[in-house]
């Protein structure tokens, strides 16, 4: 009997199929088991010992989840339906097994993940259940009481780390890439960059495309960026950059040769040799934000370069005041309140 076939994964190995218009995913360690489990199920559906509901009636709540995603798999990221897939294996596990017209009570599914990840991850789990009840529903999912999340402050370096940081990264293997990232570029970005969109005789490079992982953990190249704004032009505006970039002889292909983790630990270990805080790649780009907002940059200029989407974006994750600047400006007020009690000693000395 021909089933799909099997696609490995770290965990082992997976096939999709779909029965009666529904995703019917079979998992197993080998890739014969895997096989093996899949032609069973076909040969029950196709004996009618086993029914799949091409209506939401008789579907599992982790069924549903597999519809929408199918539904919306030709428009959605790599690493979006990549983070759907591990929302589905790791939480609400005791009602994914669950038929979906069953479960009725949702404030009770969202309660039974309170405390077992952050408020973000359980956030970001949830609005992936409310789109999976509207998609079988066509009708937002009644009112839950979700917990709020706390606001982090991402690392980054202020004015002066960041000296400190590109004195240390001359030379290294990751100069080009953390360069990058200090001039905006997200990561997928920086590892999707080719040097047929690198301009330095016009100082600009074109930030066009994403690498991103995909749901089996493989590194793919996707033609969109996050947003539309993040496709842009981005200045060459460090002349260290420039330089890095003119000295490498071969340019076609891919400007920055890693992986995720290797960048990310690359950054990091030029952060320990400059003495300053471990920022990760990220933590270059919301540095970018910090030294836009120290040099009095117009936010519209900043939005345009980092490619953010709207102002309440930039301003409410990315834009940050290092304690450096806070300290100038509280010092003027300082100032003002001494001259203050100054003004009123020389008064009362003179009455």
């Amino acid at each position: 009997m021909k089933v799909p076939k099997p696609v490995k994964t770290k965990n082992g190995y997976y096939i999709r199929m779909r029965l009666n218009g529904v995703s019917v995913p079979v998992r197993a360690s080998s890739r014969q088991g895997c096989i093996d489990a899949a032609r069973l199920i076909k040969a029950e559906y196709g004996a009618k010992k086993r029914t799949f509901a091409a209506t939401g009636e008789g579907i599992t709540l982790s069924q549903a989840v597999d519809r929408y995603i199918e539904k919306k798999k030709a428009v959605l990221s790599p690493s979006t339906i990549r983070a759907y897939r591990i929302i589905q294996k790791n939480r609400f596990q005791r009602w994914m097994p669950q038929p979906f017209t069953a479960i009725k009570d949702w404030q009770a599914v969202y309660n039974s993940e309170v405390g077992k990840c952050s408020p973000k991850t359980l956030k970001n789990a949830w609005g992936l259940i409310k789109s999976v009840y509207l998609n079988e529903t066509g009708q937002p999912m009644p009112q839950v009481f979700t917990a709020p999340v706390p606001r982090s402050e991402r690392p980054f370096l202020d004015a002066d780390q960041i000296r400190a940081f590109c004195d240390a990264l001359r030379g290294e293997s990751c100069e080009i890439a953390a360069l990058l990232a200090l001039s905006s570029l997200r990561m997928s970005e920086i590892l999707a960059l080719e040097w047929r969109n690198v301009d330095l005789k016009k100082d600009r490079i074109l930030v066009s495309g994403a690498v991103v992982r995909d749901e089996d953990g493989k590194m793919v190249r996707k033609a969109t960026n996050k947003t539309d704004a993040s496709h842009r032009y981005v200045p060459i505006f460090i002349g260290q950059l420039h330089d890095a970039l003119d000295a490498v002889e071969d340019k076609s292909g891919r400007v920055c040769e890693f992986s995720q983790h290797g960048l990310f630990c690359a950054v990091n270990r030029v952060c320990r040799k400059a003495g300053v805080p471990e920022v990760g790649v990220h933590g270059l780009r919301h540095s970018f934000a910090s030294l836009a907002v120290h040099l009095q940059m117009p936010e519209e200029v900043a939005m345009a370069i980092g490619g953010w989407s709207d102002f309440s974006t930039m301003r409410k994750i990315y834009t940050h005041i290092s304690q450096t600047d806070m300290a100038a400006k509280t010092a003027k007020f300082a100032a003002f309140f001494s001259e203050n009690a100054k003004q009123n000693a020389n008064d009362i000395e003179k009455s």
